[in-house]
């Protein structure tokens, strides 16, 4: 093997990773590493990689294609798995995957390899992403192999200092963090014992709600055909309307996420989340889908999203079945446009108001007050119809 590929983030396990490979194969590692807006400083992070014993990192900026093509086209879907998780972590891989793969076609390398263990969902992410690519690539994962010896965190902690590779990790703070655009992700370590409340000082992108500020922020989202296209007035493009969002909702201490949730191996696995920006767009999103988007419409796109979610979830992005949901979710999107109004207060995320120039909403149908469009009679035949099968079942159960 001459040359592989190695999905980089500068943490641990990959950075343990490039040193590994080159003593185990003998041959050039490739780091890529893409800015999903993950807040470091990525120049340090392909100098890190170089350090460490990478021929080559290439960095490249995804912001807003993240934002655009996955975070944005998840939220049209009001996708949310088992019911809390948004699925910044999901969304993002396979995006890296993608460069990856086109990595290893411009280095025409041999094989692709990831710093994902066997007990995650990530694996999957970025395996079943890689085989939409090229599905003859050879994968390799260190933590699959059986000569990798190492068994816990605190072992890839050891084995760094041992060959001087420069980590964040520590025996005090073992837990580990994934970051980007759209949310921060904090598991393992301390966080397994899913009865322990997560350190106040371990947050990053939101204040804790007992020192946000004591006055509530209004602010107004616009949504256009389902996508977020405005905040307050201001037109922004996809990663830049995110980060406004963010940095509002979290100020205030909104969308903090604690959940113990089913991973795609089998196993349960706790997970602290932060998604500001996200829980505030997705909030709007569906406030505005009350105005404008048809009843049966909504129940059959809502009856679709935990199969939609769990798709992400599991890593079928680049799958036939969450290729064609997107499009049925996309369609029924045409008519979602209008504001939504929101008040952030302490954690706390109300939706105040809601508006849509052609929204479904008629004041004159919905109103009590005198009007002409509808007869009330007109509703005594519809409750005995619908209450025919009612009425039918009781009359046989007393002839029992």
């Amino acid at each position: 093997m001459n040359k592989i590929v190695l999905a980089y983030s500068g943490g641990l396990d990959t950075s343990v990773a490039i040193h590994w490979l080159k003593q185990k194969y003998g041959c050039q590692v490739v780091a890529y590493c893409c800015d999903i807006g993950q807040a470091e400083d990525l120049e340090a992070v392909r100098k890190k990689a170089l350090a460490t014993g990478a021929s080559k990192c290439v960095v490249e900026d995804v912001r807003d294609e993240f934002v655009r093509d996955f975070v944005f086209a998840a939220l049209r879907a009001n996708a949310v798995y088992e019911g809390e998780y948004l699925m910044g972590t999901a969304l993002a891989r396979p995006l890296i995957a993608k460069g990856m793969m086109k990595v290893a076609r411009d280095e025409n390398a041999d094989a692709i390899a990831h710093g994902a263990t066997g007990k995650g969902n990530d694996q999957v992410r970025f395996e079943l992403s890689a085989f939409h690519f090229d599905p003859h690539i050879k994968v390799i994962a260190p933590w699959r192999e059986p000569d990798w010896t190492f068994r816990s965190r605190s072992e890839l902690i050891a084995y760094s200092k041992q060959h001087k590779i420069p980590i964040e990790a520590s025996l005090e703070k073992p837990y580990s963090i994934d970051r980007n655009l759209f949310h921060v992700s904090y598991e393992g370590g301390i966080l397994e014992d899913p009865w322990s409340e997560p350190d106040p000082a371990m947050f990053q992108m939101t204040r804790d709600p007992r020192r946000a500020p004591d006055e509530p922020r209004s602010l107004e989202i616009e949504v256009e055909r389902g996508v977020p296209a405005a905040i307050d007035g201001d037109r922004l493009g996809a990663a830049a309307l995110l980060e406004r969002a963010n940095r509002i909702a979290g100020e205030h201490g909104v969308g903090r996420v604690d959940l113990v949730e089913d991973r795609y191996v089998g196993m349960k696995a706790r997970g602290v989340y932060e998604t500001p920006g996200g829980t505030i767009l997705h909030k709007a999103h569906r406030a505005v889908e009350t105005l404008t988007l048809d009843r049966q419409v909504m129940r059959l796109r809502d009856a679709l999203v935990p199969e939609y979610a769990a798709m992400i979830y599991n890593g079928f992005w680049y799958s036939p079945e969450r290729e064609l949901l997107q499009k049925l979710i996309d369609e029924s999107q045409e008519a979602v446009s209008g504001t939504a109004r929101l008040k952030l207060w302490k954690g706390s995320a109300i939706v105040t108001g809601r508006r849509a120039p052609q929204g479904l909403y008629r004041p004159e149908f919905a109103t009590f007050e005198r009007e002409e469009v509808y007869d009330q009679r007109d509703a005594t035949g519809f409750i005995r119809l619908n209450a025919l099968r009612l009425r039918i079942r009781a009359l046989a159960a007393r002839t029992r």
